[in-house]
């Protein structure tokens, strides 16, 4: 308990450090895998090689290895002086596009094909079918695994703190190297992961009861 009472100015803020990541990381990998997702079933062959394109490097690489060529290429090359948190989100943003990505083709693919077929024979288009009725169908489906996706993506952010980003790994570091014990301090930062996850495992669970609702 000491150990918490002692830094917990510097647990607070490692805490909001991995809160606030996994939040805009979330954004970010639930925007952009819905579009790569409408991309993998488009009837433009570009747009489906793009997506396909997408999906296979980003699931296929390392987490690790994103994380080195966010913080150490890209601002060498791209952008200057963008911080590690930005660099950080946007690492772990895009790798866990590619899971958001293919979980919503599969909730998809569970739409009847005659729905698509029916937009299109009252001239909506490729956009708007997506968009107005698959989509709103797909998302029933797609509620479970992307709450599994989120809590990996929480768990994944732990790697940032290892690329000077204030989370709970990089507390957890901090104290190690002081020679405080490890054992007490990864109860800690075990309990703080533990209540974002159940946070976020709450939230899918009310979103799940309130489509059951609506069906």
């Amino acid at each position: 308990m000491n150990v918490l009472l002692d830094n917990f100015s510097d647990f607070r803020a490692g805490f909001i450090g991995t809160l606030s990541i996994t939040a805009i990381s979330t954004v970010i990998a639930l925007v952009l895998g819905v579009i790569i997702a409408g991309f993998r079933v488009s009837p433009v062959p570009p747009l489906r090689f793009f997506g396909t394109a997408w999906v296979t490097l980003l699931r296929n690489t390392p987490l690790t290895l994103l994380f080195l060529v966010a913080t150490f290429v890209v601002p060498l090359v791209f952008f200057p002086g963008m911080s590690a948190y930005v660099l950080a989100s946007l690492a772990l943003g895009l790798y866990t596009s590619s899971f958001v990505c293919e979980a919503i083709r599969s909730g998809i693919s569970t739409v009847p094909l005659g729905q698509a077929e029916a937009a299109r024979s009252l001239g909506m288009s490729f956009s708007q079918t997506l968009r107005l009725i698959v989509l709103p169908q797909a998302t029933r489906t797609v509620i479970p695994p992307l709450s599994s996706i989120i809590i990996a993506l929480t768990k994944n952010s732990a790697i940032a703190g290892a690329f000077s980003v204030t989370e709970l790994f990089g507390w957890q570091k901090a104290l190690s190297d002081q020679g405080y014990a490890i054992v007490p301090i990864f109860l800690w930062v075990a309990l703080g992961y533990l209540v974002i996850t159940f946070a976020i495992s709450g939230v899918f669970r009310l979103l799940e009861r309130r489509l059951e609702v609506a069906r």
